[in-house]
């Protein structure tokens, strides 16, 4: 039973070096920073193909015309093989980001 007037204190994390997070080390334990500009890479291929569909006011036109296909269609069409290559290099660059991380190959 508690009575009134205590406070109960959880103790501090005996792991942790210091309470500032300011004060923590920026990669605990040698391990590699989690934003690395291989996966700034991998995020914006992964990004740009909803980017560019979301973004219906830059292709929601008929002209310029490819092959008698108005605009609006032939640049989505466009988009799913870009999609394509965009997500099979980014699987390609995070298959290497990932060996090098467990000591593979250099990076």
């Amino acid at each position: 039973m508690i009575s009134e007037g205590t406070e109960t204190r959880v103790p501090a994390n005996p792991n942790s070096e210091s309470a500032n997070p300011k004060d923590a080390p920026a990669h605990p334990a040698g391990a590699p920073p989690a934003v690395t500009p291989v996966r700034v890479v991998i995020a914006l291929c992964l990004v740009a193909p909803f980017v560019a569909m979301l973004w219906v006011s830059s292709y929601a036109k008929v002209d310029p015309a490819f092959i008698g296909i108005p605009f609006f269609y032939w640049y989505q069409m466009l988009w799913v093989l870009l999609s394509t290559a965009l997500t099979a290099t980014a699987h390609r660059l995070w298959q290497r980001d990932q060996r090098a991380r467990k000591g593979g190959e250099p990076a």
